[in-house]
């Protein structure tokens, strides 16, 4: 009487084993997103990191170091020896 209540047979009860499966997959990824997303990005970790040249640009543009200074520590980055 019970093994076959909604006419699906095997096939339906391996498709709602899948869909099952998805469901919680798009739960966990979903969440993973959220966190990753809306987390502060730390500037220490690839991707959210400032580049050494860029530092130094900015601080060249607000006048913290003047352009001695600057083409000395532009050199030193790009690998010269200063």
């Amino acid at each position: 009487m019970w093994h076959n209540a909604w006419g699906l047979g095997v096939g339906g009860f391996l498709l709602m084993m899948v869909m099952m499966g998805v469901f919680w997959a798009a739960i966990v990824v979903t969440i993973v997103w959220g966190i990753r997303q809306f987390r502060p990005r730390d500037p220490s970790t690839p991707g959210g990191s400032t580049s050494a040249m860029q530092v130094l640009e900015e601080r060249f543009a607000r006048g913290e170091i003047d352009a001695e200074e600057f083409q000395r520590r532009r050199e030193i980055l790009r690998g010269g020896t200063g």
